[in-house]
């Protein structure tokens, strides 16, 4: 991996930890599915904006079937899955079912993709597991129905991710970076909408509500799923889905910043885990890279 795909990395870490704390205002007001529809559906406008800026197109109309499908797992379906089990438990069980995503990622690229799957990699999914385990400090949560179901939402949406990765390597030749992120938020959209009436807003929104709207939408879904598409057109599904890895050290940083929660002993473990997971998965030797 490239020091330039390696900062984008990072950064795009850094958005999508932020994300959680934008989630925090956000679900229990609007619900599940609003937050999701406004997150893509805002982005994709944005997008298209940015898309005239470029003076790029976008897609013909017999091609959005495949920017449905792309869009559906990328962002709709896991955008909605992991808003409903941030509303019944903790954030460090979604954050490490998230964590997973790059397991998921590296099977699904062995089986469509042809990719290689190392001794290496696995033992840095592996270990990115762990780091993230000792990151978030599990606590006791009963087993309930909806504890179950919350878990099962997140392993589906890990899912997604991997399955849109594989995808997105397929599509990325007919597409730029800016164009599968554009079609992808709007494919969203699209396939969220019918959903809508069935979904009521759970309190009246706030100004903070729509701040908080404004920056998930802008900056951890437009911005941030143009750093994605790019380092998956770069550096494959398997490596770009390493960001899962580091999500979660980001997370707890902006809360340490922003609401004042403390990094202990086993966040600096757990951080050292993840580093060492994010090199054996995202930079692999030299010789296999020639």
């Amino acid at each position: 991996m490239r020091q330039a795909d390696f900062i984008r990395l990072l950064v795009l870490a850094a958005v999508w930890g932020a994300s959680f704390l934008f989630m925090r205002v956000i679900a229990p007001v609007l619900g599940a599915l609003w937050t999701a529809e406004l997150r893509v559906g805002l982005a994709g406008l944005a997008l298209c904006v940015w898309m005239l800026f470029l003076r790029e197109q976008l897609p013909a109309l017999r091609q959005w079937k495949q920017y449905l499908i792309l869009g559906a797992a990328s962002s709709g379906f896991p955008a909605v899955l992991y808003s409903y089990a941030a509303l019944h438990v903790p954030a460090g069980y979604s954050a490490i079912m998230n964590a997973t995503t790059p397991l998921w990622g590296a099977l699904m690229a062995s089986l469509f993709l042809g990719e290689k799957l190392t001794q290496r990699k696995l033992a840095g999914m592996f270990t990115g597991v762990l780091g993230v385990a000792l990151l978030v400090k599990l606590g006791p949560v009963s087993l309930t129905t909806e504890v179950l179901l919350a878990l099962a939402a997140c392993s589906v949406a890990t899912l997604c991710y991997a399955l849109a990765g594989v995808y997105t390597k397929k599509l990325s030749v007919s597409g730029s970076p800016t164009l599968l992120a554009t079609a992808s938020q709007l494919g969203a959209a699209v396939v969220l909408l019918p959903a809508l009436p069935f979904a009521p807003l759970h309190a009246t929104p706030t100004l903070n509500v729509a701040l908080a709207m404004a920056a998930l939408a802008l900056i951890c879904s437009a911005f941030a799923y143009l750093l994605y598409f790019r380092l998956i057109k770069d550096v494959g599904p398997t490596r770009a889905l390493t960001v899962t890895f580091l999500i979660p050290l980001f997370a707890l940083i902006w809360g340490a910043l922003f609401l004042n929660e403390h990094i202990t002993l086993s966040t600096v473990a757990g951080g050292s885990a993840v580093v060492l997971a994010t090199w054996l998965v995202a930079g692999a030797p030299k010789q296999a890279q020639s």
